[in-house]
């Protein structure tokens, strides 16, 4: 007696979800990771550690940045961690540029990229392709919105992209006490609502005519900055 063979389902073809094993043969990619969060909660820092994790282990990293608060081509974090970098420009390529550093003989096995809010969409599909193409790990860290509270460009495309989204666990208050979520800019002591969304500057209150302040969502709608002295006992980490 010849054995039955089970009838095969007809929507089988039809199915999205691959039968177990069926991507075996595939080779391994990169992933995009990208983390956010408002000013002060200390993105560059977790950058900076991320990078020193890898090299501890004989990895070799390429440190990206576009407008650090220093004006400087460095990933720099307010405890006073820094790291010299790449500034990135406006219409550098990023797979070119890995390229020409793997062609000059150079390693680069992780991509650290920091103020990614301010890439284009198109060097964020550069970062996603070196990702799946070249098989790096890109870490990834910025703002998500602008101080109209819009999200950037590069952070929306990264949102749109990423293998994965971390929101920054370290919470930065409101001067209330409530959390802060929103970036709001100060010019001479008001919220301004608008203006060229590019504008580098820090969050010291000291800061003469343009600063930012992480505000609550009530009291960024309000533009309400509360008082501007630190209070007795609070870290200063200027």
């Amino acid at each position: 007696m010849e054995p039955i063979t089970p009838a095969q389902d007809p929507t089988d073809a039809l199915s999205s979800v691959p039968a177990s094993g069926a991507g075996r043969g595939l080779a391994p990619t990169g992933r995009l990771r990208f983390f956010f969060g408002p000013m002060d909660c200390g993105k560059s820092t977790l950058a900076l550690q991320i990078d020193h994790n890898q090299a501890r282990q004989g990895r070799r990293g390429l440190l990206l940045v576009r407008h650090d608060r220093s004006g400087t081509p460095t990933i720099s974090s307010r405890m006073g961690l820094a790291r010299n970098a790449l500034e990135v420009h406006e219409d550098m390529d990023l797979c070119a540029l890995v390229r020409d550093r793997w062609a000059g003989g150079a390693r680069v096995d992780y991509l650290i990229v920091d103020e990614a809010q301010f890439l284009s969409a198109a060097q964020v599909d550069q970062l996603a392709e070196l990702a799946d193409d070249a098989h790096l790990e890109v870490y990834c860290f910025g703002l998500a919105t602008d101080f109209r509270s819009a999200l950037f460009p590069g952070s929306q495309r990264l949102f749109e992209l990423a293998d994965e989204l971390n929101a920054i666990q370290v919470e930065v208050l409101c001067w209330c006490g409530r959390p802060g979520r929103f970036n709001a800019r100060v010019h001479d002591g008001d919220v301004v609502r608008a203006g060229d969304t590019v504008l580098v500057a820090d969050t010291a209150p000291d800061t003469v005519e343009v600063r930012y302040q992480v505000l609550c969502r009530t009291h960024y709608r309000t533009g309400d900055l509360g008082p501007h002295t630190v209070s007795s006992g609070q870290l200063s980490l200027a």
